[in-house]
């Protein structure tokens, strides 16, 4: 009995094609989109994990979120090389999130 079962799991066919994930309106959608490094705008690997991705808010005048946001990710490698702080720097100042004026 328990070699049918086994037999009946392994005759199970597999599609060579994956089936693709569609939303509620019918449009195919991808599971994963790739990140890209904010700083050198290298692909970012799925499985590394110490990348880090954030958003800085945008507020007005008197400091209230006003519903925009920057996103900026930085790989793992260039956190392990210690230039992130140096990256997030020029990429702020290019965003002119920050000055470096006196």
């Amino acid at each position: 009995v328990v070699s049918s079962e086994v037999e009946s799991t392994r005759s199970t066919p597999f599609s060579s094609q994956p089936e693709a994930m569609q939303n509620d309106e019918g449009r195919i959608v991808d599971l994963y989109l790739p990140r890209k490094c904010s700083a050198t705008n290298r692909l970012i690997p799925a499985k590394e994990h110490g990348a880090v991705q954030f958003n800085v808010a945008q507020v007005d005048e008197n400091g209230v979120y006003n519903g925009e946001f920057y996103t900026f990710a930085i790989a793992g490698f260039i956190r392990n090389r210690g230039e992130s702080d140096a990256c997030l720097n020029r990429l702020f100042h290019e965003k002119s999130l920050l000055t470096f004026s006196k």
